[in-house]
């Protein structure tokens, strides 16, 4: 069916049902989010823990200090995917809603605005998905940093290197 042959209350079915997609991948991405935030202040602790615990040798210091700036980073980037986006100078949907009297918050509800609200709200789940994969990406590469930093400190210990 093309949108030229839908009727309307096809089409307000469409509509309806691109919002629901919409609000579940935003609820997708907050939940990867939320788990990779705990996976990476995990990671972050037990990181701090070796390092202040266990004399590293210099060369395997700074390179898993590069994997720790790395996943700040990732933290920071998750941070920003999981911040309530409340509209700014101009809200729409709930933020708006909270500020207006009964007879406004009606007429607002019952005003037809459904495709730009899911178009709102996909530009708002790309935007977490992007985030996402950043901070993804940068949580691999502090764990290839991090990998590193290990083999190198094992690497000297075993050669009697520095102590």
């Amino acid at each position: 069916m093309t949108p030229e042959t839908m009727t309307a209350p096809e089409a307000d079915a469409e509509l309806v049902a691109a919002h629901a997609e919409v609000k579940a991948e935003i609820g997708r991405t907050d939940t990867k989010a939320s788990l990779l935030l705990a996976f990476n202040g995990a990671l972050l602790a037990g990181v701090w823990t070796v390092a202040t615990s266990l004399h590293l040798p210099p060369p395997a210091l700074a390179i898993g200090t590069v994997g720790v700036a790395l996943l700040v980073a990732s933290i920071a980037v998750l941070l920003a995917a999981v911040r309530p986006n409340l509209g700014g100078a101009s809200p729409k949907g709930f933020p708006l809603w909270a500020t207006l009297p009964a007879e406004q918050l009606r007429a607002a509800l019952l005003a037809d605005d459904l495709a730009e609200h899911v178009g709102r709200l996909s530009r708002l789940a790309v935007g977490k998905f992007v985030r996402l994969r950043r901070a993804v990406d940068l949580t691999r590469a502090a764990g290839a940093s991090l990998t590193v930093a290990a083999l190198v400190a094992a690497a000297l210990t075993l050669v009697g290197g520095v102590r």
